[in-house]
């Protein structure tokens, strides 16, 4: 739901939770203070979710019956998720937190939460998702670039990556200096790169 006479939410917040005081609690903070919120009772109810589009979240109990919250991070990673995790909990210790921050979560709070740490928390999931998802992007993009090239653009272009000169790359290829000239300078108009460091960004990109 979202706050009445806010216009757009600020972002999805999903809440996964066992105990319903706490999920009531936290939508209606949530909501008030402009967020879309969604909670869930059981991990089958988010697992239903379709893939976020904009800003989002999960704040995730660690201890809830069958499957525990750590439990639902490691399966979210496997899916491939891009939502990024708060731990709530009322059960938590230092193993518990290292394993879960470790593992990726942007925070691990104690129930009660303090409101300014929660909404601290939040500003920084919807921050991390962004970076995440512009990431993927970026990524995917360099990757239909770098299909577009042909074998030896692609022998050049690892080349001129790996720090190497035009006249070492052509004796490694045994080809002409100035064939790796037209080679390197297809390779940078195909990758959109302006510069070597732009191509080594791009290489960076698709060996993450």
């Amino acid at each position: 739901m979202t706050a009445e006479g806010r216009g757009p939410a600020l972002g999805l917040i999903h809440v996964l939770d066992d105990d319903e005081a706490v999920r009531t609690a936290l939508d209606r903070l949530l909501t008030a203070l402009g967020y879309e919120v969604r909670t869930h009772a059981s991990p089958a109810s988010y697992l239903l979710e379709p893939a976020p589009t904009g800003p989002c979240c999960l704040i995730l109990d660690v201890r809830m019956p069958g499957v525990s919250g750590l439990e639902m991070q490691t399966a979210l990673a496997r899916l491939g998720s891009t939502v990024p995790i708060i731990f709530l909990t009322g059960h938590g210790d230092v193993p518990m937190s290292v394993r879960a921050m470790r593992a990726g979560a942007v925070d691990f709070l104690m129930k009660p939460v303090n409101r300014d740490l929660l909404l601290a928390a939040v500003e920084a999931a919807f921050a991390h998702h962004a970076t995440t998802v512009t990431g993927r992007q970026q990524k995917g993009e360099v990757h239909t670039r770098y299909q577009t090239l042909t074998t030896r653009e692609r022998e050049v272009f690892e080349g001129v990556v790996a720090g190497k000169l035009n006249k070492q790359i052509a004796a490694q290829l045994d080809i002409a200096e100035r064939t790796v000239k037209a080679h390197r300078a297809q390779a940078m108009e195909k990758m959109h790169a302006q510069s070597v460091a732009d191509l080594v960004r791009a290489w960076e990109l698709l060996h993450k």
